[in-house]
């Protein structure tokens, strides 16, 4: 098919801007790129997809979020979270403990269908269940299929549950892993841990022995409260960058979530290591733990992603904030604009493409089809040379028409196409209101 007869934005830089553009699709890639009236002309037997002067541009991508957090929308434990800690004692340690398989296919059905409506065909997810691990990542990866989302799963290994759980927790990396080798290329795994300060040297050792072999990285949280490098120097005589790269965590293939309190010889180890970092900016906010040195970082050829860490599922909304944040604590607005922007729409698309071994984020010959449309019609021109201040400021989430990914729309005229939309929400309603009984 054809998709055509609108703005194209492709963030290809050789050919970034079409006017009036369409895209050919064919199968599960993009086949040309182009103006929309010769594309029609070279190709007359494709079916037409006519958005009618609707932008049309590559899928947001997701680099980290928490799939299982979903039920917390509108829950009120009445416990105190006045720092970041408690918060996890009291609030998501609380709530992942009572966690079922149902639970965790019902908050995949309403994140990922979330978004899908605001235009994120990829997301890279980070679960937790301690008493129901077991299946965990294939009964979201189910979910995920069945909306057809682009989607790479790991599990939250951690001692803080005991041992039992902290072999479980790997067990379940490690068969989701391999499972995925005989996917079709939506579903992928990584190695989840939570974080240093919840993990002990065997686990580490044993997570390590169990990966030799594995073409795939680890998902970690790091140094996102000061705590987390106040009991590694204390318990461990070391600073949690130090920590993980003994252990062999730190690579290309693997992501080191927040960073925020990581001091200047970690970010080096950081980026001799080629591991990325993924920011999010909401959520260090929300939490109070500090603001990520994003633009120290990416100054120093540290390759810096974006993610929510579920405290939204909106991309067009975390790239704003993440412009904001950076302005703000450096305290210079002239900071943070395009170190947002390559965030999302470059670097995002690279680390996702090696996780994922294809090419995603960019409208061109042989990338994924994962393509979205928006009602975005902007009030003042829009050309290859301004496109980022338009992504920015103007373009939201919510302005999404139709979704595509790997060649299938998900949603067409904001309707999903995959699922019967309107029972899965009212089961979901039933399901979480048992888990707030629970809790």
């Amino acid at each position: 098919m054809i998709i055509g007869n609108g703005r194209v934005v492709t963030w290809d830089r050789d050919n970034p801007f079409f006017e009036n553009g369409g895209v050919l699709v064919r199968g599960q890639k993009i086949e040309k790129v182009g103006d929309f009236s010769e594309l029609t002309e070279l190709y007359p037997d494709e079916e037409i997809v006519d958005v009618a002067g609707r932008l049309i541009m590559p899928g947001m991508i997701n680099m980290h979020t928490h799939i299982y957090s979903a039920f917390a929308r509108g829950l009120s434990l009445g416990k105190p979270t006045p720092d970041f800690m408690k918060i996890l004692e009291n609030m998501w340690w609380h709530i992942d403990k009572r966690l079922t398989l149902e639970d965790t296919r019902y908050s995949a059905y309403g994140t990922l269908t979330e978004s899908i409506r605001l235009g994120v065909t990829t997301v890279v997810d980070h679960h937790a269940s301690p008493f129901h691990i077991r299946d965990s990542l294939f009964t979201i990866g189910e979910a995920a299929k069945e909306l057809g989302v682009r989607a790479s799963l790991c599990y939250e290994t951690s001692d803080r549950d005991g041992l039992d759980a902290a072999e479980e927790g790997i067990r379940e990396n490690i068969e989701f892993i391999k499972a995925c080798r005989k996917d079709s290329g939506m579903l992928k795994g990584m190695f989840g841990m939570h974080a240093s300060f919840t993990l002990s040297d065997g686990t580490l050792d044993k997570a390590r022995s169990e990966m030799e072999g594995l073409d795939s990285g680890y998902h970690i949280h790091v140094a996102e409260g000061q705590d987390d490098e106040i009991l590694c120097e204390r318990d461990h005589g070391k600073r949690v960058v130090e920590r993980l790269e003994e252990f062999g965590i730190l690579s290309d293939k693997s992501l080191a979530i927040h960073c925020v309190h990581a001091d200047d010889n970690e970010l080096e180890i950081l980026k001799a290591t080629g591991c990325s970092v993924i920011h999010n900016p909401e959520s260090n906010m929300g939490n109070a733990v500090g603001t990520s040195p994003v633009v120290k970082m990416m100054g120093m050829g540290i390759k810096v992603g974006l993610g929510t860490d579920a405290y939204t599922n909106d991309m067009f909304e975390s790239v704003k904030v993440a412009k904001i944040l950076q302005s703000h604590a450096l305290k210079d607005p002239q900071v943070g604009f395009m170190e947002a922007f390559r965030m999302q729409f470059e670097n995002n698309r690279d680390i996702a493409g090696r996780i994922f071994g294809t090419e995603l984020g960019i409208l061109r010959k042989n990338a994924c089809a994962d393509i979205i449309t928006l009602d975005y019609d902007p009030l003042t021109p829009m050309n290859k040379d301004n496109l980022a201040g338009h992504a920015i400021f103007g373009m939201s989430g919510y302005q999404v028409r139709d979704t595509m990914i790997n060649g299938r729309f998900v949603m067409k005229d904001r309707i999903i196409t995959t699922i019967d939309l309107e029972k899965t929400m009212a089961k979901s309603r039933e399901v979480s209101r048992r888990l707030w009984d629970r809790l």
